[in-house]
């Protein structure tokens, strides 16, 4: 026996239905998905100043790891997770302490315990040089800074020797002459790490390639 018109009109609106709601429970999932990303996992992060060039440049837009630090709970977690420490070299995104509300981005250069110090802009962990091959200069290292009066005590060219306390880490820039970092306002305290940076995946800047579809794109 057929059925009828109505009920083929019912099992219709009720498919369509079915239909409008699995599209809108994809989309909720796509949605929390992409949030809990955002908020735990990772986050785009846009280089707004030179500090740490030549290696990281103004426009040059970068995937942050915020998952790599998370605290644990327990050692199993701690074997299971891909949790890494801090390590020297990393370079972190992290609340400006200044102003929390910004945010920066440096390379780890003292460890919780260790001594640093910056005599003639070389730097010196535990009293032994440290090999920095991504250093920047932008002044010569026999030249004064052009702002730094005769015989001043200039952060650029000495520093310390200071200890980094506990559960904090001394950050600096790469560009050395041009980075306001822990010589100037101290030392990050491990909360307000926000992640790792992970890649470049994006640049943009007035050295680009000048093409009309792609701009500055470097």
């Amino acid at each position: 026996m057929s059925k009828s018109k109505s009920e083929n009109e019912n099992a219709g609106a009720s498919f369509r239905k079915s239909t409008a709601r699995e599209y809108f429970e994809s989309i909720c999932v796509a949605v929390i998905l992409a949030l809990f990303v955002r908020t735990f996992v990772v986050q785009a992060f846009k280089i707004p100043t030179g500090s740490m060039e030549n290696n990281l440049l103004i426009g040059d837009h970068l995937l942050v790891n915020k998952f790599v630090f998370a605290p644990t709970l327990s050692r199993v977690e701690e074997k299971l997770l891909p949790i890494d420490p801090i390590r020297r070299g990393d370079i972190l995104v992290f609340k400006y302490p200044e102003d929390p509300e910004r945010d920066f981005i440096k390379r780890v250069i003292g460890l919780p315990g260790e001594v640093v110090e910056l005599k003639d802009k070389k730097v010196y962990i535990n009293g032994k040089p440290l090999e920095e091959p991504y250093v920047h200069f932008l002044f010569p290292l026999d030249a004064s800074s052009p702002d730094s009066g005769e015989g001043s005590f200039d952060l650029r060219r000495t520093y310390g020797p200071a200890m980094v306390p506990d559960g904090e880490y001394f950050m600096m820039g790469d560009n050395r002459d041009n980075s306001q970092d822990s010589r100037y306002w101290g030392f990050l305290r491990r909360d307000y790490v926000k992640g790792k940076a992970l890649f470049v995946y994006f640049s943009f800047g007035e050295e680009g390639s000048g093409l009309p579809l792609l701009g500055n794109v470097r």
